[in-house]
């Protein structure tokens, strides 16, 4: 029992970011940013 509640520390930023739902996330939400920046760069994209 004692060895559970010693693996329940919080975890950091870095797990957070290791997780494949949140990294595809992030890469659709920049990419959409990075697009709508090109659009903005050169109007006839």
């Amino acid at each position: 029992m004692e060895a559970e509640a010693e693996n329940n520390e919080p975890r950091g930023c870095l797990f957070a970011l290791s997780q494949p739902p949140l990294m595809l996330f992030l890469t659709v939400i920049g990419g959409l940013i990075g697009i709508g920046a090109l659009c903005d760069i050169r109007p006839f994209f």
